[in-house]
């Protein structure tokens, strides 16, 4: 079969589509899904593209079982993604847990709508940013990214599997709908240029593999299925065999905190922040997503008004870029969080930031922030 992976150039193209062709870029060649509004043409185009580079494609019966089979993919070998919308979210989050806790690198895309329940399936929204770290029970971590544009749709899915690869997690790729359906120029460069992690092999005979057993980095090589490595996996408390051990504190103690540890350690190599005229700013907005757009045509026009603002877009929600935060802000007059939802990352904002007020700034329904309305709330608070 002749690979027809994209090649380089210029494009214009959607951020689904964008989403997609980052995707086979990194390797991914096997995806399950079930089909959701706004993500519905992340499916549609990976049916369309998986086959022509040897991949697979299969729209399962629900999210809980498309989850399960990027699982049981990526224990065989592949580069797997799913994508879905708040609803379907909320279906896979055991799944989630299962994936962290059996160490499984795999991508997760989830545009998000308003909500709570079926919500507004065809309008944007920003409200499952926290179901991302807290969906599943227990403690574990996750990795999440939020692009703002088309071309950060194709370079953050190849980071998110590159993330996913390196500490054996499920990466998020947490978007908005109007990012995901909007339509923008994306270049992509050559093959040779695009980073592409593999995940780490074991270096001992298959007598000798511990599945379980960390390096010094906290990650254990992984051996696939079909590999000659025989070894037990489950999502249970296990020990570093793979044997369920769910009665033993001091393995569950062991286990679950080297999970966490494995990303709250390498935090700092994890998050990408974007920094805009925070030199000598008062005022900082606290953005993501399409909203970070908006504030940044907000931020410009206040300077013309002599109002000295900022941006800090953050690019990696989870885990929280909480020192860029407070770096950030330290020495400001006032903090605005504008979001699309009524409440969620101002919290972890207002953790970070200790001695200046955040003031957040909600909006739910269909329409994103307008930079009039940010402008405004900057207005606001450079007057206090």
């Amino acid at each position: 079969m002749k690979d027809e992976t994209i090649s380089a150039g210029i494009y214009f193209m959607s951020g689904n589509m964008a989403c997609v062709e980052g995707a086979i870029a990194a390797g991914c060649r096997f995806f399950a899904g079930y089909p959701i509004s706004p993500a519905t043409e992340i499916a549609e185009h990976m049916a369309a593209r998986l086959p022509k580079v040897g991949g697979v494609f299969i729209q399962m019966e629900d999210e809980i079982a498309a989850l399960s089979a990027i699982i049981g993919a990526s224990y065989a070998g592949l580069k797997a993604m799913t994508a879905t919308s708040g609803p379907g979210f909320s279906l896979m989050q055991e799944s989630i847990g299962l994936a962290a806790m059996t160490e499984t690198p795999c991508v997760i895309v989830d545009v998000m709508r308003g909500g709570p329940s079926t919500g507004q399936p065809t309008f944007p929204g920003q409200q499952d940013v926290m179901q991302a770290k807290w969906g599943s029970h227990g403690d574990y971590e996750i990795i999440a990214l939020a692009p703002s544009s088309v071309q950060e749709m194709f370079d953050l899915t190849i980071e998110a599997f590159n993330l996913a690869e390196t500490y054996r997690v499920p990466a998020l790729l947490m978007v908005d709908g109007i990012t995901a359906r909007m339509w923008e120029r994306v270049v992509i460069p050559p093959a040779e240029e695009i980073k592409v992690n593999s995940r780490k092999k074991p270096r001992v005979p298959p007598d000798k593999y511990m599945p379980f057993l960390p390096d010094e980095d906290m990650v254990p090589p992984m051996a696939c299925f079909g590999e000659g490595y025989r070894f037990h996996v489950t999502g249970l408390t296990h020990d570093e065999l793979g044997y369920p051990r769910a009665e033993d504190s001091a393995v569950q103690m062991r286990l679950v905190k080297r999970l966490c540890d494995k990303i709250r350690r390498n935090a700092e190599k994890i998050v990408r922040v974007d920094e805009v005229m925070l030199e000598d700013a008062e005022i900082i907005i606290v953005a993501y997503g399409i909203v970070a757009r908006a504030a940044l045509n907000a931020i410009k026009r206040a300077r013309e008004l002599g109002i000295k603002a900022g941006l800090l877009r953050l690019i990696t929600l989870w885990p929280f870029p909480e020192k860029n935060v407070a770096k950030a802000t330290e020495g400001s007059k006032a903090v605005i969080v504008p979001e699309m939802n009524y409440g969620q990352i101002v919290r972890e904002v207002e953790r970070a930031v200790k001695t200046v007020p955040v003031y957040h700034f909600p909006k739910l329904g269909e329409e994103p922030h307008m930079p009039k309305e940010i402008l405004e709330a900057i207005v606001r608070c450079g007057s206090l």
